[in-house]
């Protein structure tokens, strides 16, 4: 059922849910514009009981896409650039998605290839709280984020596997991002038990919710503190495979105007590749975070 709530604004706020795990649709609001106090408050709530927020066809330009994260808490600056230097230096906020090539150098992040599961930054210590994506070119086709909930995951496992990850934490590699490329200034991992990188529970308790879900970051060279290598990359893979599954998640297509906010937190995301002579450009940013709590 959507929700609707006419504020001070000229338009009306429309919340429609999804008809699957998690994710709801918001119409009826102009982002680029001043958002009243009443509006905000309602899309902090929508935000934080669906996870995914999705706002079709808005169009920000970069200051204003700063003040509508602003609304959400405090912006948290992008991960290094891998090829060097701030992606936009007139706004080191931003983090560019991209596989334009300009003058012989990408424009942003990522490439045209698949970015597997994962949630953002959470090698560092306190990873971003949220993250927030708009669309400014796309493909035709290709190029789609799948985003997957981590508090339905968690309280689908059995009782003994709940209770087994309890007191686990596990290694969070900082050497590659999502879609493979090695970090400037790191080495091959060759024991994952020595990665570099943050050290965070299994399972976390949602700082606003309160609700338990799975942490679990990215799966390349995680390593559960305190286990051996062989028992580590077993119950991983059980985790991974749990809570990747169809049931759990849902599918966007992107459309030009799009912009989309999702949890860092309780889900995981990854995204599809797509032709490389295609353009693809999208505009980030990311809500400071805090540590991350064991759910205990």
């Amino acid at each position: 059922m959507a929700l609707v709530y006419a504020g001070a604004m000229a338009l009306e706020l429309d919340i429609t849910p999804f008809d699957g795990p998690l994710g709801a649709q918001v119409t009826g609001i102009d982002l680029a514009g001043p958002v009243d106090a009443e509006s905000a408050s309602a899309l902090r709530r929508a935000w934080a009981e669906h996870l995914l927020l999705v706002y079709p066809g808005q169009s920000l330009d970069d200051d204003q896409l700063i003040a509508f994260t602003r609304l959400f808490g405090e912006l948290d600056p992008p991960g290094p650039n891998p090829y060097g230097g701030p992606i936009l230096p007139e706004h080191p906020e931003i983090n560019v998605i991209s596989n334009v090539v300009e003058g012989g150098q990408p424009i942003g992040n990522l490439g045209a290839g698949e970015a597997v599961w994962h949630a953002d930054m959470t090698y560092t210590e306190m990873p971003p709280r949220g993250s927030l994506l708009q669309a400014l070119e796309l493909p035709t086709d290709g190029g789609n984020t799948y985003f997957a909930n981590m508090v339905l995951a968690y309280e689908t496992l059995d009782a003994d596997l709940k209770a087994r990850i309890a007191p686990l934490r596990c290694i969070h590699d900082a050497t590659y991002n999502s879609a493979g490329m090695k970090r400037k200034g790191y080495s091959e991992v060759t024991d994952p038990s020595a990665a570099p990188g943050a050290r965070h529970p299994l399972v976390t308790r949602h700082p606003v919710t309160g609700r338990i879900c799975l942490f679990l970051g990215r799966r390349r060279n995680a390593c559960i503190i305190g286990l051996a290598l062989d028992e580590s990359e077993a119950l991983l893979d059980r985790l991974w495979a749990h809570a990747t599954q169809d049931a759990f998640a849902t599918a966007h297509v992107w459309s030009p105007g799009d912009l989309l906010m999702w949890d860092n937190l309780a889900t995981l995301h990854r995204r599809d590749a797509f032709d490389e002579a295609a353009r693809r450009i999208l505009h980030r940013t990311q809500i400071k975070g805090d540590t991350v709590p064991a759910a205990a």
